[in-house]
């Protein structure tokens, strides 16, 4: 529900920074295996604490205190699961859940159904988009301060139990109560895939899950009946995932015994991973748009394109992250995930980014990135000879940490970008958006489908307006002159954000992807390419 593609702001929200910190760091080779802990200092020192310490302390927490501080003494990405978060950890990356299948906000201290996942439990109870949750389980949860997590504690359960909500429902003078049946909830890798023009696809990936291979099957089959014969695949902000997927993904590219990664490590055997002859996009011409926020096995995909000489790499510098973990479960419930290995670009790059100088200056660093220009005057790449590489038929590649693309887009600076990069970061045209379409929610439904609305709608100079009194009262001060420079890309996000609330996430990018100097680059190159 964040905001995406702030590609004209001259700061890119921070948000997307947080966000990622919790999924790029998922390269995860897991492995079935258990160990038992045996009493070290470290459980003495606990258990000194617990016996003679001022106040109350929670074992359980000193436990993964110490274990997380020891862990990111190796380096950013071996990390500590309590047992309470290892179920949560790795749903998203298991492509699905157990819950009654609704996306919610938290506005004005109520929660407020934003979408029903389409034949989900909720769906088919009758909960609709724009709904409150008002009670669970006969529990009041409005204006009790209730937090996103707590609701996610209550609404999620195991499959075949039951849930008792109390709606408030515009229109209707009573609370309406359903009680829902928990299943299981799909969770998707793929947020758009469309034809953009002619015959050039283009297909969204948000990571790299145990889902994305059926996904991408079902999404290319879905294009090449349109007549695709050219793919845009856009993984920027796409955080990673799965080691395995993203060599599945790469081999429906690359021809039969083709080098996509190797890795290496101390106490593991260098691992090579080729393609086979089971690939069905071979000859498909490809563009992989990337940005700081592709990771991980995003990184391994477009570095084994780019270093193959497959296809184009458009956008900016990626994330940087070349650690492989693997998930080693603790007989308590809890895991490790502990960095093992390396991973090498077929040309030979380790793209993992510098981390010596410490856990905070690592992802400093990356926030640093967000607004960085590795480019001269003419738009050439500046870095030292000693990072470069040569691919098979002589392509300059760039290591250093992360994958440099072979047509770089800097952010767009300019002070005409303040205003619109000050609502954005405070996630204040989509909140008006939500605000809108919660009001306006039947009318809009029974004027426009999809289609239709990309079309047509259209943010009125009044609406407008009442923007940017919407965004004064929530602190952020009208300046005339970036309105008058941005007013457009402003219009423009606030249409796609009710698009994205009243139908999905293919009809925000249909919308926001013609403004979008990336994606409209990669465009250009395909249209290009014979």
């Amino acid at each position: 529900m964040s905001a995406q593609n702030n590609k004209f702001s001259i700061y890119l929200p921070f948000l997307f920074a947080l966000v990622l910190i919790t999924g790029i760091f998922l390269g995860v080779r897991l492995r079935s295996s258990s160990i038992r802990t045996d009493d070290n200092k470290v459980n003495d020192i606990i258990r000194l604490v617990k016996d003679n310490y001022v106040d109350t302390v929670s074992s359980e927490a000193l436990i993964g205190d110490a274990v997380n501080g020891m862990l990111q003494a190796l380096d950013p990405h071996s990390v500590y699961l309590p047992a309470s978060e290892f179920k949560e950890a790795n749903e998203s990356l298991e492509g699905n859940f157990e819950g009654i299948g609704v996306q919610f906000r938290i506005e004005n201290d109520t929660i407020i159904v934003v979408n029903t996942v389409p034949k989900g439990p909720s769906e088919k109870t009758g909960i609709s988009a724009g709904d409150r949750i008002v009670r669970i389980n006969d529990t009041c949860v409005a204006k009790i301060k209730i937090t996103n997590e707590q609701v996610m504690k209550k609404l999620k359960g195991q499959k075949g139990t039951k849930v008792k909500v109390g709606i408030f429902r515009r229109g209707v003078p009573n609370l309406l109560d359903f009680i829902i049946t928990r299943d299981v909830i799909p969770t998707y890798c793929i947020d758009a895939a469309y034809m953009v023009q002619g015959n050039i696809g283009y297909i969204r990936l948000n990571k790299f899950s145990a889902s994305t291979m059926d996904e991408f099957h079902q999404a290319v089959s879905a294009l090449q009946n349109k007549g695709m014969k050219k793919l845009i695949l856009d993984l920027r902000e796409n955080g990673g995932g799965y080691l395995q997927s993203a060599i599945d993904l790469a081999d429906e590219f690359l021809p039969d015994k083709t080098l996509i990664v190797y890795t290496e490590g101390r106490h593991r055997k260098t691992q090579n991973a080729y393609a086979t002859s089971k690939g069905s996009l071979e000859k498909c011409p490809l563009v992989i748009l990337i940005d700081e926020s592709s990771a991980s096995a995003s990184e391994i995909l477009a570095g084994a394109i780019q270093d193959n000489d497959r296809g184009l790499i458009i956008g900016r510098r990626s994330f940087g992250k070349g650690l492989v973990q693997e998930q080693i479960k603790l007989d308590d419930g809890s895991a490790v995930r502990l960095t093992v290995s390396r991973y090498h670009t077929p040309t030979g790059r380790c793209i993992q980014r510098p981390y010596r100088n410490g856990y905070e200056k690592y992802y400093l660093d990356y926030y640093n990135s967000l607004l960085s220009d590795e480019t001269d005057s003419t738009g050439t790449i500046v870095l030292p000879d000693s990072l470069k590489y040569k691919t098979p038929e002589g392509k300059t590649v760039y290591g250093g940490g992360g994958i440099m693309p072979d047509i770089y887009v800097p952010v767009k600076k300019s002070r005409d970008y303040l205003y619109l990069n000050n609502v954005s970061n405070r996630g204040l045209m989509y909140r008006y958006a939500f605000d809108y379409t919660d009001k306006k929610r039947d009318y809009l439904k029974k004027t426009y489908n999809s289609e239709t609305f990309i079309r047509t709608f259209v943010i009125s100079d009044n609406e407008l307006n009442d923007f940017f009194v919407y965004a004064g009262q929530n602190g952020v001060k009208r300046d005339d002159k970036c309105i008058s420079a941005t007013k457009d890309v402003i219009r423009l996000r606030l249409k796609s954000y009710i698009a994205r609330n009243l139908f999905d996430d293919e009809a925000f990018y249909k919308i926001i992807n013609p403004r979008d100097d990336v994606f409209m680059k990669a465009l250009e190159e395909m249209i290009r390419t014979k």
